[in-house]
Protein backbone atom coordinates (compact mmCIF):
# COMPACT_ATOMS: atom_id res chain seq x y z
CA UNK A 1 0.00 0.00 0.00
CA UNK A 2 0.81 3.26 -0.90
CA UNK A 3 0.47 6.02 1.51
CA UNK A 4 1.97 9.66 0.27
CA UNK A 5 4.39 11.38 2.44
CA UNK A 6 2.72 13.86 4.18
CA UNK A 7 3.99 17.32 2.60
CA UNK A 8 6.14 15.62 -0.19
CA UNK A 9 2.90 13.14 -1.21
CA UNK A 10 6.02 10.18 -2.49
CA UNK A 11 5.24 6.48 -1.82
CA UNK A 12 6.97 4.85 1.12
CA UNK A 13 8.41 1.29 -0.66
CA UNK A 14 6.70 -1.70 -0.29
CA UNK A 15 8.10 -4.57 1.71
CA UNK A 16 9.34 -7.67 0.59
CA UNK A 17 10.48 -8.30 -2.97
CA UNK A 18 8.55 -7.32 -6.18
CA UNK A 19 8.92 -9.44 -9.23
CA UNK A 20 9.61 -6.83 -12.22
CA UNK A 21 7.03 -5.64 -14.22
CA UNK A 22 6.32 -6.26 -18.10
CA UNK A 23 7.83 -3.90 -20.83
CA UNK A 24 4.36 -3.83 -22.69
CA UNK A 25 1.64 -1.18 -22.28
CA UNK A 26 -0.91 -3.30 -21.84
CA UNK A 27 -1.38 -6.31 -19.98
CA UNK A 28 -1.61 -9.65 -21.73
CA UNK A 29 -5.17 -11.33 -22.57
CA UNK A 30 -4.69 -14.21 -20.31
CA UNK A 31 -2.36 -12.90 -17.37
CA UNK A 32 -2.88 -14.65 -14.10
CA UNK A 33 -4.76 -12.37 -11.40
CA UNK A 34 -1.34 -12.73 -9.01
CA UNK A 35 1.07 -11.85 -12.07
CA UNK A 36 -1.03 -8.64 -13.23
CA UNK A 37 -0.95 -6.85 -9.74
CA UNK A 38 2.86 -7.51 -9.06
CA UNK A 39 3.48 -5.96 -12.34
CA UNK A 40 1.37 -3.27 -11.25
CA UNK A 41 3.89 -3.04 -7.90
CA UNK A 42 6.24 -2.67 -10.09
CA UNK A 43 5.31 0.19 -12.50
CA UNK A 44 4.64 1.68 -9.22
CA UNK A 45 7.92 1.40 -7.18
CA UNK A 46 9.71 2.81 -10.74
CA UNK A 47 7.40 5.31 -10.57
CA UNK A 48 5.80 4.27 -14.26
CA UNK A 49 2.43 5.41 -13.14
CA UNK A 50 0.76 5.29 -16.27
CA UNK A 51 1.89 1.69 -16.87
CA UNK A 52 0.67 0.98 -13.24
CA UNK A 53 -2.93 2.78 -13.71
CA UNK A 54 -3.36 0.56 -16.77
CA UNK A 55 -2.78 -2.54 -14.97
CA UNK A 56 -4.60 -1.74 -11.89
CA UNK A 57 -7.19 -0.80 -14.22
CA UNK A 58 -7.31 -4.13 -16.26
CA UNK A 59 -6.83 -5.60 -12.41
CA UNK A 60 -10.10 -4.50 -11.19
CA UNK A 61 -11.85 -4.77 -14.05
CA UNK A 62 -11.69 -8.96 -14.36
CA UNK A 63 -11.30 -9.42 -10.74
CA UNK A 64 -12.96 -7.37 -9.15
CA UNK A 65 -13.95 -9.70 -6.13
CA UNK A 66 -10.50 -11.28 -6.54
CA UNK A 67 -7.93 -11.55 -3.75
CA UNK A 68 -6.19 -8.07 -4.76
CA UNK A 69 -9.17 -5.93 -5.59
CA UNK A 70 -9.45 -3.72 -2.17
CA UNK A 71 -5.52 -3.01 -2.93
CA UNK A 72 -5.82 -2.53 -6.30
CA UNK A 73 -8.49 -0.24 -5.95
CA UNK A 74 -6.69 2.27 -3.03
CA UNK A 75 -3.63 1.75 -5.56
CA UNK A 76 -5.33 3.42 -8.04
CA UNK A 77 -6.26 6.74 -6.15
CA UNK A 78 -2.37 6.85 -5.92
CA UNK A 79 -1.74 5.91 -9.34
CA UNK A 80 -4.31 8.63 -10.55
CA UNK A 81 -3.15 11.25 -8.23
CA UNK A 82 0.95 10.49 -9.49
CA UNK A 83 -0.16 11.38 -13.06
CA UNK A 84 -2.26 13.87 -12.15
CA UNK A 85 -5.40 13.11 -13.23
CA UNK A 86 -7.48 14.44 -10.36
CA UNK A 87 -11.02 13.90 -11.18
CA UNK A 88 -10.24 10.29 -11.72
CA UNK A 89 -8.07 9.71 -8.44
CA UNK A 90 -11.46 11.65 -6.31
CA UNK A 91 -13.51 9.43 -8.42
CA UNK A 92 -11.51 6.05 -7.11
CA UNK A 93 -11.31 7.63 -3.88
CA UNK A 94 -15.22 7.78 -3.64
CA UNK A 95 -15.74 4.41 -5.02
CA UNK A 96 -13.47 2.84 -2.42
CA UNK A 97 -15.40 5.33 0.31
CA UNK A 98 -18.88 3.47 -0.61
CA UNK A 99 -17.82 0.38 -1.52
CA UNK A 100 -15.70 -0.25 1.84
CA UNK A 101 -16.61 2.12 4.24
CA UNK A 102 -15.28 0.38 6.86
CA UNK A 103 -12.11 -0.61 5.86
CA UNK A 104 -9.10 -0.15 7.98
CA UNK A 105 -7.19 2.23 5.41
CA UNK A 106 -10.73 4.21 4.13
CA UNK A 107 -8.90 7.07 6.20
CA UNK A 108 -6.24 7.39 3.20
CA UNK A 109 -9.10 7.03 0.62
CA UNK A 110 -10.74 10.63 2.17
CA UNK A 111 -7.28 11.78 2.51
CA UNK A 112 -6.26 11.42 -0.93
CA UNK A 113 -10.24 12.32 -2.59
CA UNK A 114 -9.52 15.93 -0.61
CA UNK A 115 -5.82 15.98 -1.66
CA UNK A 116 -6.95 15.17 -5.19
CA UNK A 117 -9.23 18.56 -5.22
CA UNK A 118 -6.52 20.26 -3.00
CA UNK A 119 -4.18 19.96 -5.89
CA UNK A 120 -7.07 20.36 -8.97
CA UNK A 121 -7.48 23.89 -7.16
CA UNK A 122 -4.05 25.25 -6.79
CA UNK A 123 -1.29 22.89 -8.43
CA UNK A 124 -1.10 25.22 -11.56
CA UNK A 125 -0.35 28.48 -9.14
CA UNK A 126 2.26 26.99 -6.84
CA UNK A 127 4.60 29.14 -6.17
CA UNK A 128 3.51 32.08 -8.44
CA UNK A 129 3.18 34.75 -6.10
CA UNK A 130 2.09 37.51 -7.99
CA UNK A 131 -1.65 35.36 -8.60
CA UNK A 132 -4.23 35.09 -5.82
CA UNK A 133 -5.73 31.51 -5.95
CA UNK A 134 -8.61 33.30 -3.57
CA UNK A 135 -9.46 35.82 -7.04
CA UNK A 136 -10.11 32.30 -9.06
CA UNK A 137 -12.85 29.76 -9.27
CA UNK A 138 -12.64 27.92 -6.23
CA UNK A 139 -14.77 25.14 -6.51
CA UNK A 140 -12.31 22.30 -5.85
CA UNK A 141 -11.05 24.40 -2.81
CA UNK A 142 -14.23 24.03 -1.53
CA UNK A 143 -14.34 20.05 -2.17
CA UNK A 144 -11.40 20.19 -0.73
CA UNK A 145 -12.25 22.05 2.35
CA UNK A 146 -15.11 19.68 2.83
CA UNK A 147 -12.92 16.86 2.45
CA UNK A 148 -10.33 16.81 4.94
CA UNK A 149 -13.36 18.48 6.97
CA UNK A 150 -14.88 14.89 7.01
CA UNK A 151 -11.97 12.82 7.47
CA UNK A 152 -10.64 15.56 10.67
CA UNK A 153 -14.03 15.02 12.21
CA UNK A 154 -14.32 10.81 11.36
CA UNK A 155 -10.57 9.91 11.94
CA UNK A 156 -9.17 12.39 14.23
CA UNK A 157 -6.89 9.74 14.96
CA UNK A 158 -5.74 9.13 11.53
CA UNK A 159 -1.96 9.42 10.32
CA UNK A 160 -3.55 12.11 8.02
CA UNK A 161 -5.27 14.26 10.47
CA UNK A 162 -2.43 16.36 11.25
CA UNK A 163 -1.73 17.17 7.39
CA UNK A 164 -5.89 17.61 6.74
CA UNK A 165 -5.77 20.60 9.37
CA UNK A 166 -3.23 22.70 8.45
CA UNK A 167 -4.57 22.22 4.99
CA UNK A 168 -8.18 23.16 6.38
CA UNK A 169 -6.44 26.25 7.93
CA UNK A 170 -4.99 27.61 4.81
CA UNK A 171 -8.43 26.65 2.72
CA UNK A 172 -10.46 28.57 5.23
CA UNK A 173 -7.89 32.14 4.78
CA UNK A 174 -8.72 31.19 1.18
CA UNK A 175 -12.24 30.81 0.72
CA UNK A 176 -13.21 34.03 3.24
CA UNK A 177 -10.96 36.07 1.26
CA UNK A 178 -12.58 35.11 -2.23
CA UNK A 179 -15.56 36.09 -0.21
CA UNK A 180 -14.33 39.15 0.98
CA UNK A 181 -13.73 40.27 -3.07
CA UNK A 182 -17.07 39.07 -3.97
CA UNK A 183 -18.56 41.54 -1.55
CA UNK A 184 -16.03 44.21 -2.82
CA UNK A 185 -17.63 43.85 -6.03
CA UNK A 186 -21.43 44.29 -4.43
CA UNK A 187 -20.43 47.34 -3.23
CA UNK A 188 -19.20 48.27 -5.73
CA UNK A 189 -21.79 47.47 -8.40
CA UNK A 190 -24.55 48.90 -5.62
CA UNK A 191 -25.85 45.55 -4.35
CA UNK A 192 -25.77 46.79 -0.60
CA UNK A 193 -27.54 44.40 1.00
CA UNK A 194 -25.64 41.19 -0.92
CA UNK A 195 -22.55 42.59 0.13
CA UNK A 196 -23.93 42.64 3.85
CA UNK A 197 -24.81 39.22 3.53
CA UNK A 198 -21.06 38.27 2.53
CA UNK A 199 -19.64 40.08 4.95
CA UNK A 200 -21.68 38.03 7.59
CA UNK A 201 -21.24 34.62 5.96
CA UNK A 202 -17.61 35.30 6.46
CA UNK A 203 -18.17 35.92 10.27
CA UNK A 204 -20.24 33.54 10.70
CA UNK A 205 -18.38 30.46 8.81
CA UNK A 206 -14.68 31.52 9.17
CA UNK A 207 -14.33 33.02 12.03
CA UNK A 208 -10.82 32.46 13.10
CA UNK A 209 -9.52 34.10 9.75
CA UNK A 210 -8.15 37.42 9.50
CA UNK A 211 -10.83 38.08 6.92
CA UNK A 212 -13.46 38.67 9.33
CA UNK A 213 -12.33 42.23 10.60
CA UNK A 214 -12.18 43.37 7.13
CA UNK A 215 -15.84 41.41 6.72
CA UNK A 216 -16.70 43.67 9.65
CA UNK A 217 -15.59 46.58 7.35
CA UNK A 218 -18.15 45.93 4.27
CA UNK A 219 -20.78 45.54 6.92
CA UNK A 220 -20.46 48.90 7.66
CA UNK A 221 -19.70 50.29 4.54
CA UNK A 222 -22.80 48.26 2.99
CA UNK A 223 -25.35 49.21 5.94
CA UNK A 224 -24.20 53.03 5.03
CA UNK A 225 -25.33 52.09 1.15
CA UNK A 226 -28.53 51.22 2.63
CA UNK A 227 -29.11 54.49 4.60
CA UNK A 228 -29.28 52.22 8.00
CA UNK A 229 -26.66 55.09 10.36
CA UNK A 230 -27.82 52.78 13.25
CA UNK A 231 -26.74 49.50 12.10
CA UNK A 232 -23.77 50.98 10.42
CA UNK A 233 -22.70 52.30 14.28
CA UNK A 234 -23.04 48.80 15.55
CA UNK A 235 -20.80 47.25 13.35
CA UNK A 236 -18.63 50.17 13.45
CA UNK A 237 -18.20 50.00 17.45
CA UNK A 238 -17.69 46.14 16.99
CA UNK A 239 -14.75 46.88 14.28
CA UNK A 240 -12.94 49.52 16.25
CA UNK A 241 -13.30 47.28 19.35
CA UNK A 242 -11.58 44.20 17.24
CA UNK A 243 -9.15 45.72 14.75
CA UNK A 244 -8.84 49.80 15.92
CA UNK A 245 -5.71 49.69 13.26
CA UNK A 246 -8.08 48.53 10.27
CA UNK A 247 -7.01 50.66 7.24
CA UNK A 248 -10.19 51.68 6.83
CA UNK A 249 -10.36 53.25 9.94
CA UNK A 250 -9.16 57.10 10.89
CA UNK A 251 -9.20 56.36 14.55
CA UNK A 252 -13.24 56.38 15.32
CA UNK A 253 -14.24 57.41 11.63
CA UNK A 254 -14.92 55.09 9.36
CA UNK A 255 -13.98 56.06 5.59
CA UNK A 256 -16.25 54.79 2.85
CA UNK A 257 -14.51 53.56 0.10
CA UNK A 258 -17.12 52.41 -2.54
CA UNK A 259 -20.43 54.01 -0.93
CA UNK A 260 -21.20 57.59 -1.89
CA UNK A 261 -21.70 58.24 1.69
CA UNK A 262 -20.26 60.89 4.27
CA UNK A 263 -17.64 59.50 6.93
CA UNK A 264 -19.19 57.57 9.88
CA UNK A 265 -17.86 58.76 13.24
CA UNK A 266 -18.97 57.25 16.24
Amino acid sequence: MRFPSLGTFGALLLSGALLAGCASSEPAPGLQEQALYQQAQSALDAGRYSTAVTRLEALDTRYPFGRYAEQAQLELIYAYYQIEDWEQARAAASRFIRLHPDHEQVDYAYYMRGLAAYQAGRFSLEGLELIDISKRDLGASRDAYVDFGELVRRFPESPYAADARQRIIYLRNVLSRHELQVADFYLRKGAYLAAVNRGKWVLQHYPKTPATRDALAVIVEGYLGLNMPERARTALQTLIKNDPDNPRLEGKTFEPEYVDAEPLTL
